[in-house]
C-alpha cells in the first residue's frame, strides 16, 4: 500500500476498430512481450471467425461472453487467532471484469491442437452460452464462496 497518496488509474484508450474500452483490456491482457499488434491480429481473428460461426455481431458475442464469466463473489483468506478462514467477499467491478479476461484468456490457452485464433473464438462461444471452462471456474468459485458462507462474520 502507498504510504502518500493513492494511486491513480490509468484511463485505457479504446481500440480502434470496435471503439470498446472492454476490447482494448481484453487485447492487453492477451498481449505477451509487448507484442500489441500480434495480440490485435489473434483477438480480431477470432472475432471474424465467432461472425461467420454464429452469425451475430462478434462485439455482442464478446460483451456477454465477459458478462457470463464475470464472478459476483469470491473466498479471500483470513487469519484469525492462529487459523485461516476462507471469507467469502463481494468482488469489485474493475476485479470482476479483470478476472473474466483472464479467465476466458487462461482457458483458451489450455485448448490443444487449433491456433490461438480459433481457441479463442470458442471459448467467447461458449462463454456467452454458459458453457466452457471459463463458466465452470465462476460456478467453482461461487460454489467455494457458498460453501463458506458460516464465516462471513469475518468480513471487515
Amino acid at each position: 500500500m502507498p504510504r502518500r497518496k493513492r494511486a491513480s488509474r490509468r484511463k485505457v484508450v479504446p481500440d480502434p476498430k470496435y471503439k470498446s474500452t472492454s476490447v482494448a483490456k481484453f487485447i492487453n491482457g492477451l498481449m505477451r512481450r509487448g507484442k500489441k499488434s500480434v495480440a490485435e491480429r489473434i483477438f480480431y481473428g477470432s472475432m471474424d471467425i465467432i461472425e461467420k460461426k454464429m452469425k451475430q455481431p462478434p462485439l455482442e458475442v464478446f460483451t456477454k461472453a465477459i458478462d457470463n464469466v464475470m464472478p459476483v463473489l469470491e473466498v479471500k483468506s483470513r487469519r484469525v487467532g492462529g487459523a485461516t478462514y476462507q471469507v467469502p467477499v463481494n468482488v469489485r467491478s474493475e476485479r470482476r471484469s479483470a478476472l473474466a479476461i483472464r479467465w476466458i484468456i487462461q482457458y483458451a490457452k489450455q485448448r490443444k491442437g487449433l491456433p490461438m485464433e480459433e481457441r479463442l473464438a470458442r471459448e467467447l462461444m461458449d462463454a456467452s452460452r454458459r458453457e466452457g471452462a471459463s463458466i465452470k471456474k465462476k460456478e467453482d468459485t461461487h460454489r467455494m464462496a457458498e460453501a463458506n458462507k458460516a464465516f462471513a462474520h469475518y468480513r471487515w
